[in-house]
């Protein structure tokens, strides 16, 4: 039977960082049919989340907010980062970056996010300003602090908005960081899941067995379910604990691809019956490439949710939503057993 005081939840977060986010890895031309199909996927995202009702948070790199370069090098913080590896930096590589969205537009994303900030439900979190890695020799918490006010300040310039939800580039933190957070008055934020393989790790402490085992898991349940029993809302920000990436459609393992579906599916249902968190999370510049294909996984796996919010009641929540929620249901509980203990000592 459903537990109609605690239905299942489905958590939609999108990293949207264009170039910024792997520019230390490959260069524009190496990536550029991709950078560039993220113009059409984003738009076509925004239609199926408005069609299947999906309350997305889209985690945006600040530097995408800019009209050009000129104003962005008007909002640079005081304090930068100073890695001990300066390619992790993109701040040396400012002066080659293109004027305006127009002319660069793997660089600058304005009218983009002007799009999603007039789709309804779509919350505007931040995934910093520059992609700032957490985790890596040579910054600071104070370089951090000052990297995410400036994206707080762009993000409230540019949409009116604050962000209340954070998504750490390359899944760096650490509580030094989550304290930050805590006193720019984040509500959520997406943590790693709790598989050894999934762990919050800096470039150094990465591995191949690490990359081949989430591989592997994407397609076969190596490390169980990927949905999560309500977590802690104390103290905040909430953590909203990422489930699964969805990897986008590879020719090389498309016959594979059913088991990706069917993997999501499986957990999504789980955590309908069982009234746990399911968060689903990827790159929009991962649609780059193969659009037709990645829409067709997502449409069925939105297909797969509405099913179950019609036979299960299951829900969709962004993030600073699904955070709030634990908080108003704590508030709650505790009220009602503070109610029980008042009646029995009157």
């Amino acid at each position: 039977m459903r537990d109609r005081k605690r239905p299942g939840v489905l958590v939609v977060s999108l990293d949207f960082e264009l170039h910024w986010g792997v520019r230390d890895r490959c260069t524009v031309a190496e990536h550029r049919a991709r950078l560039l199909g993220a113009r059409e996927a984003v738009p076509a995202m925004l239609e199926l989340f408005e069609a299947f009702g999906i309350h997305a948070t889209w985690a945006i790199v600040g530097f995408l907010f800019f009209d050009g370069k000129r104003e962005l090098l008007e909002a640079l913080p005081a304090r930068l980062p100073a890695y001990a590896e300066p390619a992790l930096s993109p701040y040396g590589a400012l002066a080659a970056i293109g004027p305006s969205e127009r002319d660069d537009p793997f660089h600058f994303a304005p009218s983009l996010i002007a799009r999603i900030a007039a789709t309804p439900d779509q919350e505007i979190g931040t995934h910093t300003l520059s992609h700032y890695y957490c985790l890596e020799p040579g910054q600071d918490p104070a370089d951090f602090r000052a990297d995410v006010q400036a994206a707080m300040d762009v993000t409230r310039r540019k949409v009116g908005r604050v962000p209340e939800s954070i998504v750490f580039p390359r899944n760096q933190y650490s509580p030094t960081y989550l304290d930050v957070c805590r006193e720019l008055g984040f509500v959520a934020y997406r943590g790693n899941p709790d598989a050894w393989a999934y762990r919050a790790r800096g470039a150094s402490a990465e591995s191949q067995v690490r990359r081949a085992v989430r591989l592997a898991d994407a397609y076969l349940p190596i490390t169980g379910t990927s949905s999560h029993p309500p977590p802690s809302p104390e103290p905040a920000p909430v953590n909203v604990p990422a489930s699964r990436y969805l990897r986008p459609y590879a020719p090389a393992l498309r016959h594979l691809e059913p088991l990706l579906v069917h993997r999501i599916e499986a957990d999504l249902r789980t955590a309908a019956r069982r009234g746990r968190l399911f968060h689903l999370w990827w790159h929009p510049q991962d649609f780059g490439l193969h659009l037709r294909e990645n829409m067709a996984v997502l449409r069925r796996v939105l297909a797969t949710f509405a099913r179950l919010r019609d036979i299960h009641g299951m829900e969709s929540r962004s993030m600073a939503e699904a955070a709030r929620s634990l908080v108003e249901r704590r508030g709650a509980s505790r009220g009602h057993v503070e109610a029980r203990v008042g009646s029995s000592t009157a």
